[in-house]
């Protein structure tokens, strides 16, 4: 594994980092099949992304996790800020660096994500024709998952109030104000609705996840951007690579997941149900993990 930092090449003067895992080995004189690794909203790459990406290398891969721009180790200001257009752009800016290494093949080039991480994942693949397959883990939609609720059940017209509170936000920030910011997943216990969310707070708040570039939180001003954000918009037409969605059979955010097997336009897609596992499972239960990456390598081998 080595540390890499790379541009973003998208205008943002944005310099990223990254985790790049290699096979056992590996020889740089060989060309190799790579996957992107996207982490959850709120995450960072030293998280699931990077014990996906490990594991996916010990099967073959090249594997890179990143920090999103404005989060982690990578650049851009201001902090924490979670535009899902900018963290879209953010996977084809890692297939960006990945083409400039001449041990990568570039014809064999997949993507994954974990979240609102597997949400950008597959809104990069509708837009990039360089993603040749797609994976995703506990999929968010982060738009459906802010303005419908974590069990979709909320109409998107009762959203506005969150579009005005992130209206509200950009304003205070023009103004000279501390930055405003929002909980990405329960900054306290207490403020978790069920085991799930409680879960997330636990992940990223306790001994379990924690990691000291991974605040919890994120800028308020990007409600306006997320809000009316759809992750899967024009699947139905171009949305045509291979797809495998990995999903807890608990999860509260299966139904995402289930949309985007709906809409997708692949002739080649399939669900796999972890039986028993919920949504945070997914993030680093061992043995939930092992099945993930179970159906995930062979995929992938088969695709790329």
């Amino acid at each position: 594994m080595n540390k890499v930092t790379f541009p973003n090449t998208n205008g943002l003067n944005i310099t990223m980092s990254g985790l790049i895992h290699f096979p056992a080995g590996f020889d740089e004189t060989k060309t190799y099949p790579a996957v992107v690794v996207s982490h959850p909203g709120g995450g960072v790459k030293e998280q699931t992304a990077g014990t996906y990406a490990r594991k996916l290398a010990e099967k073959g891969f090249i594997a890179l996790a990143y920090d999103a721009s404005y989060q982690g180790e990578s650049g851009g200001e201001p902090r924490q800020l979670e535009n899902p257009h900018v963290r879209t752009e953010d996977v084809s800016a890692a297939i960006d660096y990945l083409v400039t290494l001449p041990y990568v093949d570039n014809n064999r080039i997949g993507a994954m994500g974990i979240c609102a991480g597997a949400g950008y994942t597959a809104n990069a693949a509708i837009n990039d024709r360089r993603i040749k397959a797609v994976g995703t883990v506990s999929m968010v939609n982060i738009g459906q998952m802010f303005r419908n609720g974590w069990e979709n059940n909320v109409k998107d017209s009762d959203a506005i109030p969150y579009l005005q509170a992130g209206s509200d936000s950009r304003t205070s920030d023009a103004s000279g104000n501390p930055t405003a910011t929002m909980p990405m997943a329960p900054l306290k216990e207490e403020d978790a609705p069920n085991e799930e969310l409680r879960q997330a707070w636990e992940y990223y708040h306790t001994d379990r996840a924690a990691y000291c570039t991974a605040p919890g939180f994120g800028t308020a001003r990007s409600l306006t951007q997320i809000i009316s954000y759809d992750a899967f918009f024009k699947a139905e037409a171009f949305l045509t690579q291979p797809l495998l969605t990995v999903v807890g059979s608990v999860a509260g955010s299966k139904w995402m997941s289930d949309d985007l097997m709906a809409r997708a336009a692949s002739q080649d897609k399939q669900m796999y149900i972890v039986e028993g596992a919920n949504h945070m499972d997914l993030y680093d239960g061992e043995a939930e993990i092992a099945e993930a990456i179970s159906v995930l390598y062979p995929f992938f081998k088969r695709t790329l």
